[in-house]
């Protein structure tokens, strides 16, 4: 399999953000993702020298950094059976999420838009999951969302989510995001199925006022090592950028004086999410060790 046949790829982003409410802010950076087709992992270590699965590299693909649906399932509805323990692939687990959901993915692909460990180091603030069934059509998407403090929820876009060209949904986050962003407020997502470019875009809402934007766009490029190595140097020990840009705004933002809140104060209202913080202890938590749990199927806002 050569680079050209690989359906894995990168993208080379500009991320947008801006908060509109109460007080207006907004940024842009320029950041590179992989693109990773699941059914190509094992393979890739071998076509670019500086990736790896499951072991050490200047990138490094654990494939349990992600979707743990083997794992307790914090603040849950209810709890059932997923799929078995994390010695099952990504796309096994990606497979079985979309199965407890109604969508089956026999036969498909799943191509995963990410940052994979950088010198060891992760921090993905979202990834993109893009399912296709057995014709090459999209099907369904999973946007999974991780916090400063490591907690992961995933989303999920079903077929009933489909238009012609993206999948879109608004649904309420019951997730602690930022301490800038209330827990109950609602994502708008609107993903394309990635192409010759990338194109999301995640938007908060608190009722109908749009509260802050997101966008990441940007057009493909090979994944070769030449390519990698390249943009190592273009884009230095990305993942530490990101987590010190998040933190960097943050403190503009209490410089702005914008109302925050600390996590602890609404924790029963943090619902359905995986690797729960020790600030979240005296909340309930379903499921245990040993059972999997059913994936998030959240209503509709």
């Amino acid at each position: 399999m050569s680079s050209r046949h690989m359906q894995s790829c990168l993208y080379e982003c500009q991320v947008m953000h801006h908060r509109f409410a109460p007080k207006s802010h907004g940024f842009r950076y320029r950041i590179f993702l992989f693109a990773l087709d699941l059914d190509e992992l094992e393979a890739l270590p071998r076509r670019v020298g500086l990736f790896s699965l499951n072991r050490g590299n200047l990138y490094s693909f654990r494939e349990n950094d992600y979707l743990p649906t083997h794992e307790k399932l914090h603040n849950a509805d209810g709890a059932g059976a997923a799929g078995p323990a994390s010695s099952r692939s990504l796309k096994a687990r990606v497979v079985a999420y979309l199965a407890a959901n109604g969508v089956d993915l026999t036969g498909g692909r799943v191509v995963l838009v990410t940052l994979p460990r950088v010198l060891g180091y992760l921090f993905n603030p979202v990834s993109f999951y893009f399912c296709y069934d057995r014709t090459g059509a999209p099907v369904a998407a999973v946007t999974e969302v991780t916090n400063t403090f490591k907690e992961m929820k995933p989303y999920f876009l079903g077929p009933e989510c489909k238009s012609s060209a993206e999948f879109t949904r608004r649904t309420p986050k019951y997730f602690y995001v930022s301490p800038y962003s209330d827990v109950d407020v609602a994502f708008d997502f609107k993903l394309r199925p990635p192409g010759e470019s990338l194109s999301v875009q995640i938007d908060d809402y608190a009722g109908d006022q749009r509260m802050l934007t997101s966008t990441l766009t940007g057009p493909r490029r090979a994944l070769t090592t030449a390519r990698l190595a390249w943009f190592t140097l273009k884009y230095p020990l990305i993942t530490l950028k990101i987590i010190s840009l998040i933190h960097w705004h943050a403190l503009r933002l209490w410089l702005k004086r914008v109302p925050w809140f600390a996590k602890a104060a609404r924790g029963e209202d943090q619902r359905e999410l995986y690797r729960p913080h020790a600030s979240l202890a005296p909340h309930t938590t379903t499921g245990n060790s040993g059972a999997p749990l059913a994936p998030v199927k959240l209503e509709n806002y």
